[in-house]
């Protein structure tokens, strides 16, 4: 088994904040059944953290930053999870059922690398 990392992504300027406290309550609701269903299946290595929508890059040594991330960007990394999986289509089938897919969002599934 090996450990991957999900990053949640959403498309840049999409309105993925839910309408009403009820939208956000149901959100919020598949998430955790998902998260569950993971940690019942001995998946879920860590839940992970969302992320805020602002931040900074530093472009260089020298502490250049810019405002991030870019307007330009495609899609915003919403937040992540680790979870281990057999390989990376084991890792691939299990992030289909995020719940972030459900409203445009994809996720992105990367190998984490032992040192």
């Amino acid at each position: 088994m090996s450990d991957f990392l999900f990053l949640y992504r959403a498309p840049a300027g999409s309105p993925h904040t839910p309408d009403s406290p009820l939208q956000l309550q149901e959100r919020l609701q598949r998430w955790n059944a998902w998260f569950k269903e993971l940690e019942a299946k001995g998946h879920l290595r860590s839940i992970g953290h969302p992320l805020g929508s602002t931040g900074a890059v530093v472009e260089d040594q020298r502490g250049t930053v810019h405002d991030g991330p870019y307007a330009e960007s495609k899609d915003i990394v919403m937040g992540f999870s680790i979870v281990e999986a057999r390989d990376l289509p084991h890792a691939s089938a299990l992030a289909a059922g995020c719940p972030v897919l459900l409203t445009g969002g994809l996720v992105e599934v990367r190998p984490i690398r032992q040192m």
